[in-house]
């Protein structure tokens, strides 16, 4: 009887590592420089996005916009590993947006975006204009309102994630009701004979 136990709790463990398995296989980021909702008084150079896994580099891609959605990409990105590093193109004052895009190992794409404030931007000629100027101000106090959302917009990626690991866990659970009903089962089995 101790036996029969240790096997069926041997193949339930087994069984919850299983599912892990097709989660493996989605990429997501696990961190960036500058860290999503950071507030810089000074540019950073360049943009660093870490994934979990090795991002490809024919099916990623990455996009900074500033304020007013002007680009902010300095040049293409390069790859190192599980890194992809971005050249950084400051300008205005405001929040910046990088949005990445990827396919994961699976063929499932992964997208989402880091948001960061530049407190100190560099000035540009269009916007020395008066009436541009107007707009900026308002751009400006739009910031801690875009801003807000920030928050609300990981929520979807982690919703899809989310969703992911349910399925796994449904799975996890159908196999140790499996197991259980089985093992049930045998001991069943084996006071029926005595």
């Amino acid at each position: 009887m101790a036996l029969t136990w240790a096997v069926v709790l041997g193949v339930v463990a087994a069984s919850a590592l299983l599912p892990a398995a097709p989660a493996a296989a989605h990429n997501s980021l696990t961190g960036s420089d500058p860290r999503d909702g950071a507030r810089l008084a000074a540019a950073p150079e360049r943009i660093e996005l870490r994934f979990l896994a090795t991002p490809k580099e024919a099916t990623t891609e990455v996009t900074v916009t500033g304020p007013d959605n002007v680009a902010a990409t300095g040049g293409a990105p390069a790859f190192a590993g599980k890194r992809v590093t971005v050249p950084f193109r400051p300008g205005a004052a405001g929040l910046y947006i990088v949005t990445y895009r990827l396919a994961s190992d699976d063929g499932h794409p992964v997208k989402g975006e880091i948001r960061f404030t530049l407190t100190t931007g560099t000035p540009a000629e269009a916007p020395s204009a008066s009436a541009p100027q107007t707009s900026a101000v308002p751009t400006t106090s739009a910031v801690p309102t875009s801003a807000a959302p920030s928050p609300a917009s990981p929520t979807p990626a982690a919703a899809g994630t989310d969703d992911d690991g349910g399925t796994g866990w449904l799975w996890a659970a159908g196999a140790v009701v499996v197991l259980a009903a089985l093992g049930g089962g045998l001991l069943l089995r084996r006071r029926a004979r005595r």
